[in-house]
């Protein structure tokens, strides 16, 4: 059975609202601000990977000169041979970072957390205006 709830004035029920409604914006900017850095933070590592690559790719192409030479002295094989190796070897570990660092940017940045909470939020307001 249904308690009766005490009649409040209109002027109650819309400052009541106002109040709610203030806090949970603020909380909401809140939420966006933190889910926001936590993205940018993911970003930033997605970068530092995609650097990390690159760096390689180039130590892949100076080692491709350096073994040319090296080769040529230690084992009397053919350099082109050895040196394509080591910069194929090298090149695809810069590729596998690179990739890594790409798949990890391509990963959504809206936040996602805060978009869910302003629906929860709009449906709320809905129902507390009727």
């Amino acid at each position: 059975m249904d308690t009766p709830r005490p009649e409040r004035s209109l002027g109650d029920l819309f400052a009541d609202l106002s109040q709610k409604t203030s806090l949970l914006i603020r909380q909401e900017v809140q939420l966006a601000k933190t889910e926001l850095s936590q993205k940018a933070t993911q970003a930033g590592r997605a970068g530092a990977m995609l650097g990390a690559g690159g760096a390689v790719v180039n130590a892949a192409l100076l080692t491709f000169t350096a073994t040319i030479v090296l080769l040529l002295v230690q084992f009397g094989l053919d350099a082109w041979a050895a040196a394509g190796l080591t910069a194929v070897l090298l090149a695809a570990v810069g590729y596998v970072l690179v990739r890594s660092g790409l798949r990890k940017l391509r990963q959504p940045m809206a936040p996602v957390e805060t978009i869910d909470s302003i629906k929860e939020t709009a449906q709320w307001l809905k129902n507390e205006t009727r």
